[in-house]
This record gives C-alpha cells, sequence and structure tokens, in this order.
C-alpha cells in the first residue's frame, strides 16, 4: 500500500489548535487523534466530515473540556495527520467505519457522546448500534444518513460534482468561501494536511462513497442505523443545523430529526452554513444546556 504522511513541520503554529498529536497503529497505517481531558470523564467523540479534519473541532474542544468532558477527535485516514493512502479504491465506507471503531475499541471509550458532522455523521451515526452499551449521547449537526433508498438532493449531487472536477481542491479557498468570518491563516490550516494533489486521494474519494442506490456499500449499514434510532435508540440527544447549508441543510436535517427517538427541536444558526462548527461555542453552550450536568 503506497501511503503518504504529511510532515510535521506542516501543522506548526497553526491558529487555535495547541492540542498535542497523539496516534494509534490500526493495521499498516497510523491515525492520528486527539484526547484531552480526564480518562474516567465521559466522551464527546468529535468527527469530522470532508475536506475538514479535526482543526474543524477547534472551537468546541475547550467548552467540552470545561465541561467535564474528554475530548477524543480523530481524523479519518486520509485527512489532517492521519495517514494518506495513494490508491482512492482503498477508501470505502467500511473502511472508515471499522477504523473508527478500532479506535474506540482500542482506548475503550464509554460513556461516549458521538459529535458528528457531514462524512462525521455518514459514518459515525452507524456506529451506536453496534456499541449500543458505549454511547448515551448524540450532538448531531448538519449530516444525513446513506441509506440508498432517499433520493440524493441536488445541493449535493452539485457538491459531488464540484468535487469531481476539482481533483486538487483549492481547501482554503473553498472554507472562506463557505465560511466567510475565517481568517486566512484558519484557512490555510484546513489545508495544511495537504501538500499536494497526491495526498487528497480521502478527499476525492468521499462524495463518490455517499450510498445513491440501495445496494451501494454503507446502504445497508445506513438502513439499519436508520431503525436504530428510531426504535431502540435511549440517549439523549441535540440537534444543530446550519440553516445557510445548501446541501446538508434544513431540509436533510428535518428528515434526520424524525428519524432520531426522541430528537428534540433543533438549534437554528440563522448565519451557519455547512461547517456550522464554526460556530460551535453556541452549540455546546445550547447542548449542554439541554444535557444537564455532565457525570
Amino acid at each position: 500500500m503506497q501511503t503518504l504522511r504529511t510532515p510535521d513541520e506542516r501543522f506548526a503554529g497553526l491558529p487555535g489548535f495547541a492540542f498535542a498529536p497523539r496516534y494509534i497503529e490500526i493495521g499498516p497505517l497510523r491515525m492520528h487523534y486527539l484526547d484531552d481531558g480526564m480518562k474516567t470523564a465521559p466522551v464527546a467523540l468529535c468527527l469530522h466530515g470532508q475536506p475538514t479534519w479535526a482543526y474543524l473541532y477547534r472551537r468546541m474542544i475547550p467548552m467540552l473540556l470545561g465541561a467535564g468532558f474528554r475530548v477524543v477527535a480523530p481524523d479519518f485516514f486520509g485527512f489532517g495527520r492521519s495517514d494518506k493512502p495513494v490508491d482512492e479504491a482503498i477508501y470505502t465506507f467500511d473502511f472508515h467505519r471499522s477504523s473508527v471503531m478500532s479506535l474506540i475499541e482500542a482506548l475503550d471509550l464509554r460513556r461516549v457522546m458521538l459529535v458528528c458532522q457531514d462524512w462525521g455523521g455518514l459514518i459515525g451515526l452507524t456506529i451506536p448500534m453496534d456499541m449500543a452499551d458505549r454511547f448515551d449521547r448524540l450532538l448531531v449537526m448538519n449530516t444525513m444518513l446513506g441509506t440508498g433508498d432517499v433520493p440524493l438532493g441536488e445541493g449535493f449531487l452539485a457538491w459531488r460534482g464540484f468535487s469531481n472536477r476539482s481533483p486538487d481542491m483549492d481547501i482554503a479557498a473553498l472554507m472562506q468561501r463557505a465560511v466567510p468570518t475565517l481568517a486566512d491563516k484558519e484557512a490555510a490550516a484546513y489545508a495544511a494536511p495537504y501538500p499536494d494533489a497526491r495526498y487528497k486521494a480521502g478527499v476525492r474519494r468521499f462524495p463518490n462513497l455517499v450510498p445513491d442506490r440501495p445496494d451501494a456499500g454503507g446502504a445497508a449499514l445506513s438502513r439499519r442505523a436508520r431503525d436504530f434510532w428510531s426504535q431502540h435508540w435511549s440517549g439523549q440527544s441535540f440537534m444543530a443545523v446550519g440553516m445557510k447549508d445548501p446541501v446538508l441543510g434544513p431540509p436533510v436535517m428535518g428528515q434526520l430529526r424524525q428519524v432520531i427517538r426522541n430528537c428534540p427541536p433543533p438549534l437554528e444558526l440563522p448565519d451557519a452554513g455547512h461547517f456550522v462548527q464554526e460556530a460551535g461555542e453556541i452549540i455546546v453552550t445550547e447542548a449542554l444546556k439541554s444535557f444537564g450536568p455532565v457525570r
């Protein structure tokens, strides 16, 4: 397996991101994750999407730590400081899902709050059903379940087309278009893991992994997850929606809320788009009010 590893110097001095990197070997690959807080505390497992990495949670992590959570934020393979296989065929739904499950088991994470957005939700929402004793809270933002039996929206199809036409996507420019308040150095930090197009195989692959038919990879898992969330989930839930998201915005999140048993009305953020974690402070504040004390 030909694999690339982003040089450490690319991550020096990133604004707002003074967290110590940690690594775990999963098969032949090295996965990066952040792990801060008391090891005995409830866990906030923060899963990012495309084309981002754990940097996306920099505004939420300090508040989660301050509330008493242990925060674990991995980078999917192909993203952030994790190893990046060059062959796009390696990146499958099951490849990503099993790697996150391996991390959970290796760290023996329990009393977990799943914090997810974008692909963090597409994958993350399929995990608790097979690890139900480990999860008791959900904080979900601008994402979906890829069940393959619901048509994908025009917004997603447009995004997939754009991504496929952009094999060397300008990630910094994309992030500043999506988040106009983002400073230049913050936008550059999102692009730090990718010195050139060779490092972006995982970024390119994600949009084409969204299940678009019933027999697509991950679709059956996602349908099973839909049944779990609607029939068997007994934990606490909180939903935040970036209302300006053209891909996974209010209509998609409305459908997802109907699936999650006892999910309260969402926190609607009228000025936030797809990368809603950039408004993370208000999300954490309101989620903690909803959940009550962290024990």
